[in-house]
C-alpha cells in the first residue's frame, strides 16, 4: 500500500484520542500528533520509581527520616562560635542589639550599614537580621549556642519542607500520605539534606539568610500549587485560587526580604505550571507556532489556542507572576539605590576588558559549581583573590573543564527537548529548572556580583541537582533490575559519605582557625585566606604568625593587599619599626586612595614621629573621604593639643564625641583640657552632657573630680573619684589623685591611705611617691609641734 507524503516528507496519519474512564465518565486522557503527545495521564507515572531501593514510607515516616538525618548531619556544628562573616553581621551589627531601633533594621543592609553608604554591598536582609536580634534576647547576649541551634532547626525544617516540593515537582499531586512517587521523593529529600555543600549556609549563622530564604521559597512554591484547580486530575488547571496565588507572591516577597534570591521561586512556578501542571513539552511549543516542523500543525493550534479555557487560565496566571516579579525586583532596585561597589578581586572575571575571556571564565566557574555539586571534598569560606586564576590563554587546560562542562550540558538539555514525552523527560527538565533558575542571580548575566564562587548560593539549586541524581538511579534500576542491590549499595555509600563530610567541614567551622587553616588547603594562593589567619594570630597575641601571614598576603596580591599593609603597618609600627611602617601606609593609600583608615594611621605615625604638617594633612585627606569619622576627629584633636592649638583641639573632640556619643576618650579629654585651660564651668557642663551618655564611665567621673577638685568643691570632687575607683578599681591615678585631694583637704590618714594602695597597684604611678614623701614629712613636722 502506498503512503502519501508531504513536502515535508511526514507521514500523515489519522490519530484517534486514547480513551479512559475516570469516575465512571468517558474522558480523553491524551492526544497525538506527529509521534508527540501531551500526556495528562498519571496512570503509567503512578509506579515510575517501583524499582528504586528505598523503602516506601508514608509521608510522616518520611518527614522523620529526613529530619533525622539532617540533624544527624549538623548537630556537631552547634557548638560552634562566631567566625568569619558572623563578625561583620552579628557580633559588630549594631541593629542585632536590642538598644538599637527597630526602624534601623529596615533601613540599614545586612551588615549594619547605611543602604545609601559607597561601602554598603546593597544585601537587603532585615528579616535574618530581626532573627538574629531575637536570638540575642533569648539568649541573654551574644551567645553562639542560640544562634547554631536556630540554624539547625531552620535546615531540619527546610529538608521537610523538601519532600512534599520534590513529590509536586515529580508529579504533580501532593495530598498528605497520598503523595505522588513516594521513594524518588524520599531520596532527593535525603540527598538534599545532607549535601556537604550546605555547610557554609547551616555552620556560618551568616547562611541564616539562606535557610529562612529557603523556607520562604518553598512555601510560595507550595502556595502556587495549592492555588491551581483542577476539575479533572487528568487535565491541566482551567482556573486558579487568585488569594493563594497572591499569598504566594507575598511569600516570594518575605523571601526576598531574608536574601535576594527568592525572587526566582516566581521561574520554578512557572516551570513547575508549563511543565508539570499543564504537561507542555518543548515540541508542543515549537509545533503550536510552527518552529519545530516547518509547518503549524492546525491540530496543534487547535489544542494550544488562545481560546482554549486552561490556556486562557495559564496565560492569566503567568501575567500575575511576571507583574508581580517586575514589581519586587524594581522595588528592591529603588531601595538599593544604586548597585554596590566591588572590586577586581572580588570577581576578576567580570572586570575583564575581553568578551570572550569574561564569557570563557564565567563557564569555568559555572563548571566549578557543578564540581562542588558532583564532588563536594574542595570546599572554602573564601574564593576570592587569587583562589580561581583567569583563563587567559588558548593552552590553559582548563578550557578542557569548560568543554566537558557544555557537552555535558548540551547533551542533557538535547534528551531535555528532543526525547519522546514520558515521565523521565519531565523529570530531567524540571530537575534541570529547579537547578538553574534558583542559580541565575549568581550568574553574572544580569549584573555583576561580588563573590567568584559562593557555596552558600548553591543551597537551593541543589534540590534540583537532587532531582537529576534521583533520575539517574530510578533510570538504571527500571532498565536494570537485577542491579538494584548494587544501586542500593552505592546510594548508601554516597548518602554515609555525604553525612562524614558534612560532620568533618562543620568542624572546620568551629572556630576562626581551623576554618582559616583550612582554607589553605584549597587555596593557598587566596590573599584573604592569609589575611584572616593573620587577623586571628593578632587576637591571639601570636605577633611573629601575624606579621608572616600578612606579608604572605601581600605578596599574594600586591595590588589590592592594602587591609594587609594597613594592619601590618600597625605591629610594625607597636614595635618601633616606623621606616617600614610609614611606607606600608603610603602604598595602602596609593593603591587605594580613599581608604581613610590607613589615611587616620599614616596621620598618627607622622605625628608620633614628629612630622605635624603632614599628619594634619593625612587626617584632613582621611575626614575627606569619610566625613563622619570619630575616631579621626579624635587623633586630630591630640595633634592640635600637641601643637597647643587649643581651640582647634576643643573643636576636634567635639565633634568626636558628637558623631560618637560613647566616644569616652574624646568626653575626656575635652573635659580635661577644659580643667587646664582653667575653664571650670564649661568642663562641668560638658561632663554632666557626657553622663547623659556614658552613665558607667570612669574616666567622665575623674575628669569630674578633678574638676571639682581645682574649684574647692571637695566633697563633690570626693564623691566623683570614688565613683570612678567603685567602677575601675585597678586603676592606680584615680586612687593617687583621690590622694591628693585628701591631702589638700587636710585629711592625710585617707590620703595616706590612697597613696599605698595606688603605689600597690602601681609602683611606678608618676608622683605618687613624691607626694607621700610630701606628707610623712608634714605629719614630721606636726609631731614637732605638738
Amino acid at each position: 500500500m502506498m503512503l502519501n507524503r508531504n513536502n515535508n516528507n511526514y507521514t500523515q496519519r489519522r490519530f484517534h484520542p486514547k480513551q479512559t474512564f475516570v469516575n465512571g465518565r468517558h474522558v480523553s486522557n491524551t492526544f497525538e500528533n506527529n509521534n508527540h503527545v501531551f500526556d495528562w495521564s498519571s496512570h503509567q507515572a503512578s509506579k515510575w520509581d517501583s524499582n528504586l531501593p528505598v523503602p516506601n514510607l508514608s509521608f510522616r515516616w518520611a518527614v522523620v527520616i529526613v529530619v533525622t538525618f539532617a540533624f544527624a548531619c549538623y548537630v556537631n556544628s552547634i557548638p560552634g562560635t562566631f567566625v568569619f562573616d558572623d563578625l561583620e553581621a552579628v557580633v559588630n551589627n549594631k541593629d542585632v542589639l536590642p538598644g538599637s531601633s527597630w526602624f534601623g533594621v529596615f533601613q540599614n543592609d545586612f551588615w549594619g550599614k547605611k543602604l545609601y553608604k559607597k561601602e554598603s554591598h546593597k544585601s537587603y536582609r532585615p528579616i535574618p537580621v530581626l532573627t538574629f536580634r531575637l536570638n540575642y534576647w533569648l539568649s541573654g547576649g551574644l551567645n553562639p549556642l542560640g544562634f547554631h541551634i536556630t540554624n539547625v532547626l531552620l535546615h531540619m525544617l527546610v529538608s521537610a519542607m523538601s519532600l512534599p516540593v520534590c513529590s509536586i515537582l515529580l508529579g504533580g499531586v501532593f495530598k498528605g500520605d497520598n503523595w505522588n512517587h513516594p521513594r524518588a521523593s524520599l531520596l532527593c529529600s535525603l540527598l538534599f539534606a545532607v549535601h556537604p555543600v550546605h555547610t557554609e549556609s547551616v555552620s556560618a549563622i551568616v547562611g541564616r539568610a539562606d535557610l529562612l530564604c529557603a523556607v520562604l521559597f518553598f512555601s510560595s512554591f507550595l502556595l502556587y500549587v495549592s492555588s491551581l484547580k483542577k476539575d479533572n486530575p487528568c487535565h491541566p488547571p482551567r482556573s486558579f485560587n487568585t488569594n493563594k496565588l497572591l499569598l504566594s507572591m507575598l511569600a516570594c516577597m518575605v523571601s526576598m526580604l531574608c536574601k535576594e534570591q527568592g525572587l526566582t521561586v516566581i521561574g520554578l512556578c512557572s516551570a513547575y505550571d508549563i511543565l508539570v501542571a499543564c504537561r507542555i513539552t518543548p515540541q508542543n511549543i515549537f509545533r503550536a507556532v510552527g518552529i519545530y516542523t516547518g509547518h503549524k500543525s492546525s491540530n496543534m493550534k487547535d489544542k494550544m489556542s488562545a481560546s482554549s479555557p486552561w490556556i486562557q487560565s495559564l496565560l492569566k496566571r503567568h501575567f500575575i507572576l511576571f507583574t508581580s516579579g517586575i514589581a519586587m525586583a524594581t522595588g528592591r532596585y529603588f531601595i538599593m539605590g544604586c548597585p554596590p561597589t566591588f572590586q577586581p578581586v572580588d570577581n576578576p572575571a567580570s572586570f575583564s576588558e575581553s568578551l570572550l575571556v569574561r564569557i570563557i571564565n564565567y563557564n569555568y566557574v559555572y563548571s566549578l559549581n557543578v564540581w562542588l555539586l558532583l564532588q563536594p571534598s574542595w570546599l572554602c569560606f573564601d574564593w576570592a583573590m587569587g583562589c580561581i586564576s583567569l583563563i587567559q590563554s588558548a593552552t590553559d587546560p582548563r578550557l578542557l573543564a569548560v568543554l566537558l562542562f557544555w557537552l555535558s550540558l548540551a547533551t542533557i538539555l538535547y534528551k531535555a527537548i528532543y526525547s519522546p514525552p514520558s515521565q523521565n523527560k519531565r523529570v530531567l527538565t524540571i530537575g534541570l529548572a529547579a537547578m538553574i533558575i534558583p542559580f541565575l542571580p549568581a550568574t553574572n548575566i544580569f549584573f555583576r556580583v561580588g563573590f567568584v564562587i559562593a557555596e552558600r548560593v548553591l543551597y537551593l539549586p541543589s534540590l534540583g541537582f537532587a532531582i537529576i541524581v534521583t533520575l539517574g538511579f530510578n533510570c538504571i534500576c527500571n532498565a536494570k533490575p537485577r542491579c538494584r542491590m548494587f544501586i542500593f549499595i552505592g546510594i548508601s555509600c554516597l548518602l554515609s559519605s555525604h553525612i562524614l563530610r558534612c560532620i568533618h567541614r562543620n568542624h572546620d567551622w568551629l572556630t576562626e582557625d581551623s576554618l582559616y587553616y583550612s582554607g589553605l588547603t584549597v587555596c593557598p594562593n587566596n590573599a584573604k585566606v592569609h589575611y584572616n589567619i593573620a587577623k586571628s594570630a593578632v587576637d591571639k597575641g601570636n605577633i611573629e604568625e601575624a606579621i608572616f601571614r600578612y606579608r604572605s598576603a601581600i605578596q599574594l596580591s600586591p595590588n589590592y593587599g592594602h587591609n594587609a599593609m594597613n594592619n601590618l603597618a600597625n605591629i610594625l609600627k607597636d614595635r618601633g619599626e616606623t621606616t617600614e611602617a610609614e611606607l606600608l601606609l603610603k602604598s595602602a593609600v596609593e593603591i587605594r586612595p580613599e581608604f581613610a583608615a590607613a589615611w587616620m594611621n599614616l596621620g598618627i605615625l607622622q605625628a608620633a614621629l614628629k612630622k605635624y604638617d603632614q599628619a594634619e594633612t593625612s587626617y584632613l585627606t582621611a575626614l575627606m573621604h569619610r566625613r563622619k569619622y570619630p575616631d579621626c576627629y579624635f587623633n586630630l584633636g591630640n595633634l592640635f593639643l600637641d601643637l597647643h592649638r587649643h581651640d582647634d583641639a576643643l573643636q576636634a573632640w567635639l565633634n568626636a564625641s558628637s558623631l560618637q556619643q560613647d566616644h569616652a576618650q574624646a568626653w575626656s579629654n575635652t573635659i580635661l583640657l577644659l580643667d587646664n585651660l582653667g575653664q571650670f564651668e564649661t568642663a562641668e557642663s560638658v561632663a554632666e552632657e557626657a553622663l547623659k551618655h556614658l552613665p558607667n564611665e570612669a574616666s567622665i567621673y575623674f575628669a569630674l573630680a578633678n574638676v571639682y577638685g581645682k574649684s574647692s568643691r571637695y566633697e563633690d570632687s570626693e564623691k566623683n573619684y570614688q565613683k570612678a575607683i567603685s567602677l575601675n578599681p585597678n586603676t592606680a591615678f584615680y586612687h593617687g589623685n583621690l590622694g591628693v585631694l585628701y591631702h589638700r583637704w587636710g585629711k592625710h590618714k585617707k590620703a595616706e591611705q590612697q597613696y599605698r594602695l595606688a603605689l600597690s597597684i602601681d609602683p611606678e604611678t608618676p608622683n605618687t611617691q613624691d607626694n607621700l614623701r610630701k606628707l610623712d614629712n608634714i605629719k614630721a613636722k606636726h609631731k614637732i609641734n605638738l
